[in-house]
């Protein structure tokens, strides 16, 4: 006799998905950075410190599940507004059977629900930091870009310093040391968007109903998202993403094994995180850029820092 059986379908992964912008407020200004965090207490103040120095109009925080003190600490910072959504979602459709990755569905959440505020919107992590090369703050960076609604900023990545086990003093006083190179396996791009232009939201690119598929650097050079990554378009004039992709080594191995929000597998984010780290370690260079940036605004040092924004 032969049993029926239904065949199991492989699930497929959306690689993005597509919007209805919101419509601008009269009086919209500013940026504001979308984050997703998971238990972030310790590097979180640090992160919102920097950023409220960099102008900064507000962070929209969705807390992936914390149990630690991540959502007490956005929720009262004073340099700058922090929104904490809470966030635990896992959807997927049904025919064809579709994974609608929760982290491209929150910065979807956040375009629509928050973006007619704000000129401009970053979706980018907590160990990335967007510093102003010359500029005092963001704001005055990108104002030059105004006619666009789509800026691509390439990983700067940063390695272990030399560092064993978590540092105590904020990230851009640890971290000095970087890839030189800024290819392969080594180069992807966060964006800088106009939340009321975007028609499709992935991780890392847009599309925006102004600019299609094109997007510019922050020199105004534009290429399509397929093109960006040859030499001619990788800039880090004006503004520049340092990824402090790896941190201590122990932070690097807890990052592997406490999984990723986008839900890839973790031997194959292993692995790639793996053949990331000896490509960065292989000829680090010294790059100041962020420590040069808190210098305009009278830091000095990691007390400097830390004493910014409390009581």
């Amino acid at each position: 006799m032969i049993w029926p059986f239904k065949k199991t379908r492989k699930k497929g992964r959306a690689s993005r998905i597509t919007i209805s912008p919101p419509k601008p407020d009269a009086d919209r200004h500013g940026i504001a950075l979308v984050a997703i965090a998971k238990n972030e207490e310790r590097r979180l103040e640090d992160w919102l410190t920097f950023y409220a120095l960099a102008g900064v109009r507000e962070v929209i925080l969705y807390d992936n599940m914390s149990d630690d003190r991540t959502a007490e600490i956005a929720r009262n910072f004073k340099g700058m507004k922090v929104t904490v959504v809470p966030w635990q979602l896992h959807t997927e459709t049904t025919s064809p059977v579709l994974v609608l990755p929760r982290q491209i569905v929150a910065y979807c959440h956040a375009i629509c629900t928050f973006g007619a505020k704000f000129r401009w919107m970053s979706m980018i992590d907590l160990d990335e930091y967007i510093v102003p090369k010359e500029a005092m703050s963001l704001p005055e960076a990108l104002k030059p870009l105004e006619v666009h609604s789509n800026i691509s900023l390439p990983w700067v990545m940063f390695g272990h310093n030399g560092h064993e086990a978590p540092t105590s003093a904020p990230i851009p006083f640890d971290y000095t040391a970087r890839a030189a190179d800024q290819s392969g396996p080594l180069l992807n791009f966060k964006c800088i968007i106009d939340p009321c232009d975007v028609t499709k939201v992935s991780v890392h690119k847009f599309e925006t109903a102004a600019m299609g598929k094109h997007t510019v650097n922050t020199l105004g050079q534009s290429a399509t998202n397929k093109a960006r990554k040859s030499a001619a378009f990788v800039t880090t004039d004006v503004l520049q993403l340092n990824h402090y992709y790896l941190l201590s080594r122990e932070e690097t191995d807890h990052k592997i094994n406490r999984g990723a929000v986008s839900g890839v597998s973790n031997d194959t984010r292993a692995k790639s995180l793996r053949e990331k780290q000896t490509l960065i370690e292989a000829n680090p260079i010294t790059d100041n850029s962020a420590l040069e940036f808190l210098s305009r605004h009278g830091i000095k040092n990691a007390n400097d820092f830390a004493d910014k924004f409390r009581g």
